[in-house]
């Protein structure tokens, strides 16, 4: 009888069964925090010396998400009397504990730069390098986060002025489509279409996007509507590794499809050496930009289907997947991707049909996935593969879950939206660290097996 070998899998559990000590030098080891000491540096010879010690600080941030601890406060009190908890997150015993102003200057710095983000993008360029991120599928989708900000009160809105009765005169009408083509060009990128983001670079798009708290609204598992103030975390997660390749924070009202392409273009300009082949969402992102957007990038959408009071179209079932003259679908063969074509084969209920050998009958249909993006996608609907990477979107709702759950995601603890998207992009970071030191603990653990 053959021995097999099984690979262990160090868990995120085990990592926090470690010591602290060595749980923190894993987790420090795999985050460069350079960018953010250069926020902070002193750049002139002359002056009073810096006496905090913001590596130590920027440390104990860092450790206050992986711990749970809830406020800068609970970090405070616990450097003043856990002299391990203080050695182990870099504060000598001869230093002074950095007061809660010290803490909340440090957050607005970081909260003016892209530091966090730069950081993010070095962390994620290692996983790569190392060879823990080869995922072949992304999945995108959105959840919501409470902001610490108080809600507005609600103010009565005016009613409108009555409209002029009757059709508009020529020239009444021309200035009034100017003056809507006026009012559209004017709207900011994100109030405009999902289309106008085509054109438009990452980074700008970036620097774009609504961070003030606002009402949103979604459905529950219930199909009752929730409501909430504050924002709207999007990621874009490797649903193999499980890594956040792309995050972004925005106004609870945006709209998700809005934060699609943004994610899209950040992945393929930050990581142009990266390459997947699907890229899966649910139906809130079923528009054509989007799809688009995903071709450019060579991928293919796996978007469910979003019917908008569409008429039903005749010789195709619900998949759009062409039928006979018996109304029997089409099954999906293969894809031609040298000419984006699907193949379609005939029925299994075809071969006992009196019109099997009649020309009413089509053995083959071919189909070009440009005729229209949103129907036609490589695999084709409703197929046994579409189906299998559209499961793989729940990868995207389980990362959703564990920030949540174990990274205080949905604990902002900083007013106005610039400092919630430091909390938001310092969450994402100490995610990714946690699990690139999982990954190297198992890798080094193989290795001692073998």
């Amino acid at each position: 009888m053959s021995y097999i070998r099984h690979e262990s899998l160090f868990t995120l559990q085990e990592l926090y069964e470690m010591e602290q000590k060595d749980r923190f030098r894993e987790i420090f080891a795999a985050i460069d925090i350079t960018p953010i000491l250069r926020l902070v540096k002193k750049t002139a010879l002359y002056g009073a010396p810096i006496e905090v010690n913001y590596r130590a600080m920027i440390y104990s941030l860092i450790i206050r998400i992986v711990e749970r601890i809830p406020t800068i406060k609970d970090v405070i009190k616990r450097l003043q009397h856990d002299i391990l908890f203080r050695l182990d997150c870099g504060f000598m015993l001869s230093e002074s504990i950095p007061s809660a102003a010290s803490y909340s200057r440090l957050v607005k710095k970081m909260s003016q730069s892209h530091a966090l983000e730069d950081i993010q993008t070095q962390l994620l360029a290692q996983a790569m390098t190392e060879g823990f991120i080869t995922d072949d599928t992304v999945a995108i989708d959105a959840t919501h986060i409470e902001a610490r900000d108080q809600a507005p009160a609600k103010q009565e809105k005016e009613k409108p002025a009555p409209k002029k009765r009757g059709r508009k005169s020529k020239a009444e009408r021309e200035a009034w489509l100017k003056q809507k083509q006026d009012e559209e060009e004017q709207k900011p990128i994100f109030e405009k279409e999902i289309a106008a983001q085509l054109n438009e670079t990452f980074h700008h798009l970036r620097d774009q996007m609504p961070l003030d708290p606002q009402w949103g609204v979604k459905k529950n598992s219930d199909g009752k509507n929730v409501f909430w103030y504050g924002y709207k975390g999007h990621l874009a997660v490797g649903t193999q590794s499980q890594y956040i390749l792309g995050a972004m924070l925005s106004s609870g009202s945006l709209n998700d499809g809005k934060a699609a392409i943004p994610l899209l273009k950040g992945l393929a300009s930050i990581h142009p050496h990266f390459k997947f082949s699907y890229a899966t969402m649910d139906a809130g992102y079923d528009y054509e930009p989007i799809y688009k957007q995903i071709r450019t990038v060579d991928a293919h959408a796996i978007i469910a289907y979003n019917r908008r009071r569409e008429p039903e179209l005749i010789g195709f079932d619900e998949h759009f997947a062409p039928t006979c003259v018996r109304e029997h679908s089409y099954r999906y063969d293969s894809y031609d991707d040298k000419y984006e074509t699907l193949k379609y084969v005939r029925p299994k209920e075809c071969e006992h049909c009196p019109l099997a050998k009649d020309t009413l009958c089509q053995k083959v249909y071919k189909m070009k996935i440009t005729t229209d993006l949103r129907k036609y996608t490589a695999p084709a609907r409703g197929s046994k593969l579409w189906k299998e990477i559209a499961k793989k979107r729940s990868a995207v709702e389980r990362v959703n879950a564990y920030l949540k759950g174990f990274f205080q995601l949905n604990n902002v603890r900083h007013r106005t939206g610039p400092k919630a998207k430091a909390h938001f992009d310092l969450v994402t970071l100490v995610y990714n660290a946690v699990k690139l030191a999982c990954d190297r603990l198992n890798r080094r653990l193989n290795e001692q097996a073998a």
